[in-house]
């Protein structure tokens, strides 16, 4: 990132959208750039980068998941999907592609900023190899494979572990369900009934009440996300 104002490069063909989001992100303390199509995104990222990017599917002259695979041949930058699509396969689809997040227009101001902050940080944490992850009372020390809710260490299997580990790496963030599969099976299964079972034990040992989680959320029918502390203001 440069200085203390994010390079938000904001990709979208409805003009009074990007009027809005540019706006609003400038208010917010964002450095905002905005395109209209994908041939003027990928230039742009190429020639001066991006601290994060907010991406509709909808563009003129590519389709947004090809534009995802273009970007992560140039930038790591966090991509957040920004899209009138709501159908589940176009979200699995895209985060599988490598987006960052998925957020269905009509979409809420305040949680846009949000996601855009969650994945700041996260993109700050892997810059610096983090080896911990700290929220909502979950402490993952990534190093020595510890895990402690309120401070009190929680005894969880290899691939209980494994699986927490790759939400918490990736927190605020979705994770679907090949990914997990990646970091609990290394993609030598396939049924995600797998991943709903460990998903159940874990919030077992974690949540309060596993009947109703308030830590691991249920994306349905595409993954998971660890909660973080941002949400609680929303």
């Amino acid at each position: 990132m440069t200085g203390s104002s994010p390079r938000v490069l904001v990709i979208d063909d409805e003009l009074p959208i990007l009027r809005v989001l540019k706006s609003t992100l400038v208010t917010s303390g964002f450095n905002v750039t905005t395109v209209p199509s994908a041939g003027a995104a990928l230039q742009y990222v190429a020639q001066s980068g991006a601290d994060v990017i907010v991406l509709d599917l909808g563009l003129p002259d590519m389709d947004g998941k090809e534009v995802i695979q273009a970007l992560r041949e140039w930038t790591e930058a966090p991509i957040v999907v920004l899209s009138a699509r709501h159908d589940a396969e176009e979200r699995i689809a895209a985060l599988d592609l490598g987006a960052d997040d998925y957020i269905t227009k009509p979409f809420h101001m305040g949680e846009l900023q949000a996601r855009l902050r969650t994945a700041l940080r996260h993109a700050e944490r892997q810059s610096h190899e983090a080896s911990t992850y700290s929220g909502r009372g979950l402490e993952v020390d990534f190093e020595r494979r510890v895990v402690r809710v309120q401070k009190q260490e929680i005894d969880l299997t290899a691939k209980e572990y494994d699986l927490l580990s790759c939400l918490a790496r990736h927190a605020g963030q979705v994770v679907t369900h090949k990914q997990l599969l990646a970091a609990g099976w290394g993609g030598t299964v396939t049924d995600t009934q797998f991943v709903r079972v460990y998903i159940g034990q874990i919030r077992q040992k974690l949540e309060a009440d596993s009947s109703a989680p308030d830590l691991i959320l249920t994306e349905p029918g595409i993954g998971y996300r660890l909660r973080t502390d941002d949400e609680r203001s929303l």
